[in-house]
């Protein structure tokens, strides 16, 4: 089953604004929030798909590739919130800005607050190479990314055996403060992060010696790309999740795959149609003949009809690149194109002179060719 549209789930027209998206993604969250579903396996998934759909929507960049390419532009790997990217708590971190008026607590009796500071890693930029077979049939590629990764000694805590910490007691955990100022208007509060913990809300006592309290140590993942099939030059996918590492147990960043197409030796690609040149006799012109043509599918025969002219095309339906939303493939065009040979011995201009008395070999333009280069006259006029 395939994923539904993210406006579908938020419940939101495609030209909502900003705010609009933001209070549709609260009231889905509210209504299948885990506190509120205990045990609901049904109404965490709805959670979760909501959540992946705010993370897209309210994001600029990706909403601006969710609207031109569909779920296919947001990623070729499993990855996001709804498919195991990312659990309900790590939902709770990313957004916690999110269910502060809500009252909730975090999720499964998690106790991190909304003020603790989550950090997220950095996102990796790639370029994948494709060529046009590739890109029409779709394709799965394999790449090895080298990138930071959750420290295996400390699982990513950056404290030594992942257990040399303890809660900060200047903010006692929350990783915020508050501070009371007197002004000439009376007391001010303001709620600022801690500063002994940068919003933590714990301190190492003892740091990892593999990632000297970091958190992240320099690796690399080999990550799978589902590529779909209609990839355009330059179309950027996103799977979340694969950038770096963040420090000491916050979320990854994403990875970046810009597609790059590798030139065909025959094929030029426009859009969804395939543009081919063929070059044909003057003989196979006048008599007809059948020829090959290469596509992507291997080579098929065409048959070029006694008489035809130079410049005349030859669609050959279906044989183009599929539509990255599903909207059909497009066509194969072939442009026929007469070659007049440069140079001619004896025997050859003797044979061309007997030919020229003869009236069939007289131009004689019909009136739709006529009028076609009539037209391209006044284009230039």
């Amino acid at each position: 089953m395939g994923k539904r549209d993210y406006y579908e789930i938020l419940g939101v027209q495609r030209d909502a604004s900003a705010e609009e998206i933001k209070k549709a993604y609260r009231k889905q969250a509210l209504k299948y929030h885990p506190d509120k579903n205990p045990g609901n396996q049904a109404a965490e998934d709805q959670f979760k798909e909501a959540a992946e759909a705010y993370e897209v929507l309210s994001n600029k960049e990706k909403k601006a590739r969710y609207d031109q390419f569909g779920h296919a532009g947001m990623g070729g790997a499993s990855s996001g919130f709804g498919s195991g990217g990312m659990n309900v708590e790590d939902i709770f971190s990313h957004f916690g800005d999110i269910f502060g008026d809500f009252g909730f607590g975090g999720f499964g009796g998690s106790s991190r607050s909304r003020g603790r500071a989550v950090k997220k890693g950095s996102n990796i930029r790639v370029k994948v190479k494709l060529t046009l077979e590739e890109i029409a049939k779709g394709t799965e590629k394999k790449i090895k990314v080298p990138k930071y990764i959750s420290c295996n000694s400390c699982h990513g805590t950056g404290a030594a055996h992942g257990s040399s910490y303890s809660n900060c007691s200047t903010c006692k955990g929350s990783g915020q403060v508050t501070r009371v100022s007197h002004t000439f208007l009376g007391q001010m509060q303001t709620t600022g992060v801690c500063p002994s913990c940068n919003g933590e809300g714990k301190i190492i006592t003892q740091k990892c010696t593999n990632c000297y309290g970091e958190g992240v140590s320099k690796g690399e993942e080999i990550i799978p790309l589902n590529i779909p099939p209609g990839v355009t030059q330059g179309m950027q996918l996103t799977v979340s999740g694969k950038g770096n590492a963040a420090r000491r147990g916050g979320i990854n960043g994403d990875l970046l795959v810009a597609i790059l197409e590798t030139e065909h030796p025959d094929l030029v690609r426009d859009e969804t149609d395939l543009l081919f040149n063929l070059f044909i006799s003057f003989p196979q012109a006048a008599l007809g003949s059948a020829v090959e043509i290469p596509t992507l599918d291997g080579k098929v025969k065409v048959k070029v009809d006694p008489g035809t002219q130079p410049g005349k095309v030859l669609r050959l339906r279906n044989k183009g690149i599929p539509d990255i939303n599903g909207y059909g493939k497009g066509d194969l065009l072939v442009k026929i194109n007469v070659w007049v040979p440069k140079s001619l011995n004896k025997e050859e201009k003797k044979l061309v002179e007997t030919l020229t008395g003869s009236t069939n070999f007289e131009p004689a333009p019909s009136s739709t060719e006529k009028s076609f280069f009539r037209r391209m006259k006044d284009m230039f006029e």
